[in-house]
């Protein structure tokens, strides 16, 4: 985004100035174009679309992606292993073949700085993921890495941002939705228990009142599976919770949670979401959400992935220190909310419905928590001082988590 001026500072000492020659990144409504700068010289290999070899300076971006998650292994790529599919394994193929990164980067992805802001689970979708790296700003890039990405994977935008940005550690927040059938709150001894139910206003004041307990900072070590009670990465902060208005899909009703956190670990907002519906249920004990932040292990029962899209991810703090520098724009995505929007339409809300109609996820799990004991510990509490394997980065969510 720098102007011709910029550009010859830049340019290495006894380097010609480029003349006024532009290479457009293809990113509709920056109201800037990027010029190229003089480079060392280095021999790049012809994209896959036959482009020759060109000079093109390699910047840091970000890319906002959206996704339906069935039938991938998580966001996260395990390189060197084909068994499990994810979604960056889809999207570094593209970035390759549309010749925005060399294909060693592909292999070794730390070579182009790749960070994504949440590492979401198996089968989760996302609306609003944001991944960092950096690439050569080809002309139309944003129709070339969409032109080798299955319909269901897009790139919504792209923006320039400081060199040293990283995605996940610049991230303030991350909201999430979990939609659900509103048959997952029937009273299991008032209430029908199949897709005729329909959620009372009371009902959802009941789970909206249930939800509005998580917010604020709690001890979440029972809501994953790799913490202890005594780890201060276990203490969590929540800044919204709570369930919109019922609509109805297809003859079936459904709801969506909202979530808005600093960050989130390992199935933490599936046992979030599950622990609610339990209570709601009557199957566990009201104060068990409270109790559940004790040093007590507890077995919290974790809701299907099925349902959980990540929605939006936040840089408050980067806005305010970058956004308005007059060399970077404020990641906040406006212009791309309606596209995101539509994405979900067509490809994230339909696929959780036709899979719960067919698949049934909701309706099994909620088979399970007649039998499930809440009065039970799940295992010893852990002894002091001691400290669970740390998991890989994120899962559901974000840096160590979901």
């Amino acid at each position: 985004m720098a102007g011709k001026a910029e550009a010859a500072a830049l340019a290495p000492a006894g380097a010609r100035p480029e003349r006024d020659r532009r290479a457009g990144s293809g990113w509709q409504g920056a109201g800037r174009v990027w010029e190229e700068t003089e480079q060392p010289a280095k021999k790049l290999k012809s994209s896959a679309d036959g482009e020759p070899p060109r000079k093109l300076p390699k910047r840091k971006i970000v890319l906002l992606l959206a996704y339906s998650g069935k039938g991938y292994h998580g966001m996260q790529r395990n390189v060197g292993s084909s068994q499990f599919k994810t979604i960056e394994d889809d999207l570094v193929s593209a970035l390759v073949q549309s010749g925005c990164i060399p294909e060693n980067h592909g292999e070794d992805m730390r070579k182009m700085s790749f960070q994504r802001c949440a590492r979401t689970d198996k089968g989760v979708s996302a609306a609003g993921q944001v991944v960092s790296l950096k690439v050569w700003l080809i002309d139309d890039i944003l129709e070339k890495i969409n032109s080798h990405l299955p319909s269901h994977i897009r790139i919504l935008g792209l923006k320039r941002v400081t060199g040293g940005f990283n995605s996940k550690n610049r991230c303030d927040a991350r909201t999430y939705v979990y939609m659900l059938p509103t048959f997952a709150f029937a009273h299991k001894d008032h209430d029908v228990q199949d897709e005729s139910y329909r959620l009372s206003a009371d009902t959802l004041q009941r789970v909206n009142q249930l939800l509005a307990c998580y917010k604020g900072t709690h001890n979440f070590h029972n809501f994953t599976s790799q913490k202890g009670p005594r780890e201060p990465s276990a203490q969590r902060y929540i800044l919204d919770m709570f369930c919109e208005e019922p609509f109805e899909r297809d003859g079936m009703e459904f709801a969506v949670i909202k979530v808005k956190g600093q960050s989130f670990m390992t199935h933490q907002i599936r046992k979030m979401v599950g622990l609610v519906v339990a209570i709601v249920k009557g199957y566990a004990p009201g104060d068990l959400l409270e109790r559940s932040w004790g040093e007590a292990k507890v077995d919290v029962p974790k809701a299907p992935g099925l349902g959980l899209v990540l929605e939006r991810v936040h840089f408050e703090t980067y806005n305010r220190r970058f956004g308005c520098d007059g060399l970077h724009e404020p990641l906040d995505w406006t212009q791309e909310e309606a596209e995101a929007a539509a994405f979900k339409e067509q490809h994230i809300y339909p696929t959780i419905i036709s899979t719960e109609r067919h698949e049934r996820s909701m309706a099994q799990w909620l088979s399970t928590l007649p039998a499930h004991d809440f009065s039970a510990t799940a295992h010893a509490a852990a002894s002091p001082g001691a400290k669970d394997p740390s998991p890989q980065e994120g899962s559901e969510g974000d840096g160590d988590s979901d």
